[in-house]
């Protein structure tokens, strides 16, 4: 089964994630999800801090592949590196990230991608930043963290979204938000890594 996630707009637009989903009036459908202009969708589940670092560690690699080298991720995308670091600076982690910019490549989003190596993961890029987003999992076959961010990188939200069970389609999995940019990486990849709210996404992205 392929990975997709699937952006639900509070203002009835969602959009396909496989990446991720995106909401406003001028929002089309995605993979997954429906999507705005922008396109833009996402799927995670909330979990609690209760597992020990080695466990969120643990849980951080589940359903990902260590041999990057071995398994091309998303090739002929435009990548960026993403490092997230707390308000005072200190580096928490990286990734390198697929750029999903476009309503089309927004649509698309993870739904093509069997496994996800931690050291990647996929940026969903809007134009403004928007109120009321919802990303979805549907037909995914690998749990992932959703990370919102505003305009500034500020990171505004973090959910745990779980693979979606055998007889589901994930489509009841909701996960809200508000920003400019959504981060999707490995499952669990943020708390192993003690990633939290008001902590910032940087990158760059080319004019």
């Amino acid at each position: 089964m392929q990975r997709r996630e699937w952006l639900a707009a509070v203002g009835g637009v969602t959009c396909t994630l496989a990446g991720c989903v995106g909401t406003g009036s001028d929002a089309e459908p995605d993979h997954d999800t429906e999507a705005d202009s922008d396109g833009d969708a996402s799927a995670t589940a909330t979990t609690e801090d209760e597992a020990t670092e080695e466990g969120a560690e643990e849980a951080a690699d589940e359903g990902t592949s260590e041999a990057t080298d071995e398994l091309p991720v998303h090739e002929g995308y435009e990548t960026t590196e993403v490092r997230v670091r707390t308000p005072d600076g200190d580096e928490l982690g990286r990734v390198t990230a697929a750029i999903a910019d476009t309503n089309d490549l927004r649509y698309l989003g993870l739904s093509d991608t069997e496994s996800l190596p931690t050291d990647r993961g996929m940026l969903f890029v809007y134009g403004s930043e928007r109120e009321g987003l919802t990303f979805v999992m549907r037909e995914m076959d690998f749990g992932i963290d959703i990370v919102y961010a505003d305009a500034e990188g500020v990171i505004t939200r973090i959910h745990h979204a779980p693979a979606p069970a055998p007889d589901e389609d994930g489509n009841e999995q909701g996960y809200p938000g508000d920003g400019q940019y959504v981060l999707e990486v490995g499952y669990e990849w943020t708390t192993a890594r003690g990633v939290e709210e008001g902590d910032v996404l940087e990158f760059d992205l080319e004019e």
